[in-house]
């Protein structure tokens, strides 16, 4: 059910109010979709399509127009306009003749699947001939699918780039899911988009800080406890103690938390230092008494990444040791591993994990945080997101329509109905025209006349998303194959969910 106190006929773009009075004359269906379009050389090739179903239960489902909102609305835009543009009659027809649902029905592809760049991903229409102009009022909601889907791709990437290293320097994928920790909650601009970003990084991982994400995972698609966390320091519980009492602080956290993991951030006076004298001396026999499920995390929280977490690894090796893993790589005791949270992006990751092995470290001693590169540092372009009227009908009778503008090629237009398929060699492509064939659409009915059809839960989601044996490989050049990405021909990766 939609919520009670939100007004669903304030949730659009203003001109929107206006258009119904715009559309030519008889028209009675407007069919809109939404994609990321394809760029050329993109930095993101395929997208993950995530976040739809919680709109549509927040926001859409149910009866969403009353005579007080449609009176409100009134009331609102003619003191915004300082003219009478909004459609009173139109609404309250929405109201009577169908107690205030939306009659109109969304296709989409199924949350959490793998779609290369420049695919429809859901489709809009009315179902009800009076009410075509109800298909691109719900446009500007529709649009924000932009952010859960591209913090879900890019997690998915960091993924991608944590699992190449990992196998390569491991020789398996165990504990991928937890090497990518959301630090993000405090670096975001609201508690929605906390929640939402935070939930579309929980479809590719398990590790989150993130109580939002956890809990919009939890009310919207079933999962009780999508992500975990650990005990860990920040810096107010440390230079409390004050800097002569820097050892005290981190024995004082060994002390409270003797089992489990613990994570404690140990840079706010010298990180090189507190890992020489303190963690690897004074405290050392404490740190060695902690076991394999008791591990102590070291979080460096400032300098170059790359360089500072180098020389950390180097320094905990001289003091504690390492061995060697079954594929040759240098691994830390069980006891002792380290989190790089500050400043990692999909650059730096790359870099530092590239720098790791060429000193012979396997990826099993690192965890990484990430917050404003996961969450914030993206905008509706990231992945080209837009949603465009693709066919009319008018008196009955259908018309493909498109955009082709002289000035930009990249953002012309879909025509017709649309369906998405996988062709006879395993590409995903799109069916323009209406010639699609129902039997392989693999675009599903959520939602229909403020009914929702499907319920996915976190874990069907998870699995859409599982990386493929093609997601670990090396990186290939050749953009023109990339860009076929059949799905198909990937063979899933065991145990990553």
């Amino acid at each position: 059910m939609a919520a009670q106190d939100f007004n669903f006929l304030l949730a659009t773009d203003s001109y929107k109010v206006t258009h119904y009075k715009q559309y030519p004359p008889n028209v009675n269906k407007i069919y809109s979709y939404f994609e990321c379009r394809r760029r050329k050389d993109p930095q993101f090739q395929e997208v993950v399509f995530f976040g739809l179903q919680y709109l549509l239960k927040k926001y859409l489902a149910g009866p969403v127009i009353t005579e007080e909102k449609i009176q409100e609305a009134k009331q609102f835009f003619q003191m915004h306009f300082k003219q009478k543009v909004f459609d009173e009659d139109g609404w309250r027809r929405v109201l009577e003749k169908y107690d205030g649902r939306l009659p109109i029905r969304i296709k989409a592809v199924p949350e959490g699947k793998i779609i290369p760049r420049g695919n429809v991903l859901f489709t809009v229409e009315n179902t009800d001939p009076d009410f075509f102009w109800l298909t691109n009022y719900v446009e500007t909601m529709l649009v924000q699918m932009w952010y859960p889907i591209t913090v879900a791709t890019v997690s998915r990437e960091f993924k991608k780039i944590l699992a190449k290293h990992l196998k390569a320097t491991s020789g398996s994928l165990e504990g991928l899911d937890f090497k990518l920790h959301d630090f993000g909650y405090r670096g975001v601009s609201s508690q929605e988009s906390a929640a939402l970003g935070g939930a579309a990084h929980l479809v590719n991982f398990c590790s989150t800080d993130t109580v939002a994400g956890l809990l919009m995972a939890q009310r919207y698609y079933g999962c009780p406890m999508a992500g975990f966390s650990i005990p860990a320091a920040e810096h107010s519980t440390i230079i409390s103690w004050g800097r002569s009492r820097e050892k005290e602080a981190y024995e004082s956290l060994l002390d409270q938390f003797p089992t489990g993991p613990l994570a404690v951030v140990s840079d706010s006076y010298d990180i090189f230092k507190a890992c020489k004298h303190i963690w690897g001396d004074k405290l050392k026999e404490r740190v060695m008494e902690r076991s394999e499920d008791s591990t102590l995390v070291i979080r460096p929280d400032s300098g170059d990444p790359a360089e500072t977490l180098l020389e950390v690894i180097k320094i905990l090796e001289e003091r504690f040791g390492c061995s060697l893993n079954p594929v040759g790589y240098k691994v830390l005791p069980s006891y002792l591993r380290i989190i790089q949270g500050d400043g990692i992006d999909l650059k730096s990751i790359e870099e530092i994990l590239e720098r790791l092995s060429d000193e012979g470290w396997s990826v099993e001693n690192v965890f990484f945080g990430c917050g404003s590169a996961l969450l914030q540092k993206l905008n509706r372009d990231t992945l080209n997101c837009a949603f465009k009227c693709s066919y009319v009908e008018s008196n009955g009778k259908g018309m493909d329509v498109y955009k082709q503008p002289v000035t930009d090629p990249s953002k012309g237009s879909k025509r017709g109905r649309l369906s998405l398929r996988k062709n006879s060699d395993g590409f995903i492509e799109t069916v323009e025209r209406g010639v699609g064939k129902p039997e392989e659409d693999m675009l599903v009915t959520v939602f229909e006349n403020g009914t929702i059809l499907q319920d996915y839960t976190l874990e069907e989601i998870r699995k859409n998303a599982r990386l493929t044996e093609d997601d670990i490989a090396p990186p290939q050049h050749n953009h023109d194959e990339l860009n076929g990405l059949g799905l198909h021909h990937k063979h899933i990766m065991n145990g990553v969910h």
